[in-house]
């Protein structure tokens, strides 16, 4: 390692000792005799002092430092003179007398301050991400996400879940939003989809004998945007055989009372209230009731008993209310094809604070009753053969009951730190025209590349 100590570190315990920083200048203050300047990385800040009889030649490169040189310095922890202790950092005590000083990298002025309370617009930001990374109030959101992260597996590796990647390559499933679809090389004219969900992988996974699985899964959907949307957005992808829904309900109460205690210290009571699909329109006009009594609670509820379709009169048709794999709730299987307007689903949604935090269901595991749904909704056979036929197929070798649930880690991140966009806990978001300001993408490529696809692009664009 090239330092001893991190920046945010070295304590009142460790006077006299000699230590080796290393980081980015935070600023610095030239006092005549004295030269001051805070050193920052991830950890947090100290404050050096350079001596021209004590520092040598550190000090005189200290006069040509400026804010985001990398250093690298060498000196002794001092404690610091009465009256100069800030107690608001956690190495306010001391400072280091600097013996020896390295410029590892010099750095161009940046174009904003790296300052937590600096005014910015977000396009700046994006474009410059990497500067405003380095401000602590944006990187304790990655901190989090980690932090998040280490828990959820922690709690759903005691509960005996295995991790499963799903293929992000995969068959374009057309269900909601548009998918983002990838021209395929090897095979022209054929095209690959980023998954809007793992949905279809995830209920093979359960008639492959997982019984129990979940991963922490990109998504993507192409669809406007808005302050909790993204284009590529992170769920926590969840599904279990042998199950009903009070499985569900449990394992999903203990996952967020564990988050709540673990990343914010808050005991939330359990089990978390149920309200009705009907009971949440007629008394909060909102399938997404807000049962907060401002702004800091943390207020769960489950919304249930959705219908299972829903009637799209532009298309004078049925569709599913959440997707074609939703399971019916017992006792309605008779009137399914007679009233298909009062049959109600087996699915539900967690709440939080007002948004849609996830949403889940009990799967359907046997074919004729799949058939049944395809064809109340108008997807024939030969239709769902060539859309989901894998799936199909699979439930043909003994499917077992299962269910799940997904939920949006980036609304859960906005809502544990406070944010008013998802943008503000993702690390390299777009903004709100799906564009990356960073990497400029999405961008033109060479027309080498889309003969190699069989692609042209018409003139005008879109």
């Amino acid at each position: 390692m090239l330092r001893t100590h991190t920046c945010g570190q070295l304590t009142a315990a460790d006077m006299e000792k000699q230590v080796t920083l290393c980081g980015w200048v935070a600023n610095r203050r030239d006092h005549g005799k004295l030269i001051f300047i805070d050193i920052r990385d991830r950890y947090g800040i100290t404050q050096v002092v350079f001596i021209p009889k004590e520092s040598g030649e550190a000090y005189k490169l200290a006069q040509d430092l400026r804010n985001e040189f990398v250093i690298k310095l060498s000196g002794m922890v001092n404690r610091r003179p009465q009256g100069t202790i800030n107690t608001k950092l956690a190495t306010g005590e001391i400072e280091v007398l600097a013996k020896e000083m390295e410029i590892l990298n010099p750095s161009n002025t940046p174009p904003f301050e790296i300052q937590d309370e600096t005014e910015i617009t977000e396009e700046l930001r994006l474009k410059y991400r990497y500067l405003d990374l380095r401000r602590n109030k944006v990187f304790k959101n990655l901190r989090l996400r980690s932090d998040l992260y280490k828990v959820i597996r922690s709690y759903l590796g005691k509960e005996d879940f295995i991790e499963c990647e799903t293929p992000i390559l995969t068959k374009s499933t057309p269900e909601g939003a548009r998918d983002y679809l990838v021209p395929s090389r090897l095979n022209p004219g054929r095209f690959f989809a980023l998954p809007q969900s793992p949905q279809l992988f995830k209920q093979i996974l359960m008639v492959a004998g997982a019984e129990k699985y979940y991963q922490i899964a990109k998504c993507f959907r192409d669809e406007d945007l808005r302050a909790d949307r993204q284009p590529e957005f992170t769920q926590l992808d969840i599904e279990m055989s042998f199950i009903d829904e009070e499985d569900i309900f449990g394992l999903t109460e203990g996952l967020m009372k564990t988050v709540l205690q673990e990343l914010k210290g808050i005991d939330i009571p359990v089990p978390f209230p149920r309200i009705s699909y009907q009971e949440a329109m007629e008394k909060y006009k909102s399938d997404k009731p807000d049962l907060r009594k401002n702004e800091n609670e943390f207020a769960f509820c489950w919304v249930v008993d959705f219908p299972l379709f829903k009637f799209n009169t532009e298309e004078n048709r049925w569709e599913s209310e959440h997707h074609p794999f939703t399971s019916i709730a017992p006792g309605d299987l008779e009137i399914l094809e007679t009233n298909p307007e009062k049959v109600k689903s087996r699915s539900y949604d967690l709440v939080l604070n007002g948004m849609e935090l996830g949403s889940g269901s009990i799967r359907i595991h046997r074919q004729e009753l799949q058939e049944k749904i395809f064809k109340i909704i108008g997807i024939e056979k030969e239709e769902a053969r060539k859309r989901f036929g894998f799936l199909l197929e699979a439930f043909q070798f003994g499917a077992p009951p299962h269910g799940g649930v997904a939920f949006g880690l980036d609304r859960l991140l906005a809502i544990l730190s406070g944010e008013p966009s998802i943008r503000e806990v993702i690390t390299f978001p777009k903004n709100s025209n799906a564009f990356c300001p960073l990497t400029e993408a999405p961008s033109d490529v060479s027309d080498k590349q889309l003969k190699e696809l069989g692609l042209t692009i018409k003139k005008g664009g879109r």
